[in-house]
């Protein structure tokens, strides 16, 4: 099992990750009846994109001894109102390692746009990513 949630009311659940037991809570949007006190499932879902990017760009840098520490990504998500659903997600990726060769930038950014998250995407969600180095 990889997680749990718990809706625990007010448009709010908690989700426990089993084997960490660490947890989020998601509410649901202020347009959409909740509180926006913590991320939406759908915010969740765009951030999993940025975070999965990250991720296998890092793994792709440490197998190659590149050091791309620091680098960071910014979400825009934009919905639809019906039905309603992610339309797009917006990802503008800072990276740190300025003394990479075009190649090895070519590399990383091959690497992240390949990531898990945004190969399970559906083909209507548009991804809209742009790296700055």
């Amino acid at each position: 099992m990889t997680s749990k949630v718990t809706y625990e009311g007010g448009l709010r659940t908690k989700a426990a990750h089993i084997a960490s037991q660490n947890s989020i809570i998601t509410d649901a949007p202020v347009d959409n009846r909740g509180k926006g006190e913590a991320f939406s499932p759908t915010d969740l879902t765009a951030t999993a994109l940025a975070s999965c990017m990250l991720t296998i760009m890092g793994i792709t840098a440490t197998d190659r001894g590149w050091n791309i520490d620091g680098s960071e990504a910014t979400v825009i998500k934009s919905m639809d109102a019906a039905p309603r659903r992610i339309a797009a997600v917006e990802i503008v990726i800072t990276m740190k390692g300025d003394d990479l060769s075009q190649d090895a930038r070519d590399i990383l950014e091959k690497a992240g746009r390949s990531c898990p998250v945004a190969l399970s995407l559906h083909p209507d969600i548009e991804q809209k990513i742009s790296f700055v180095w």
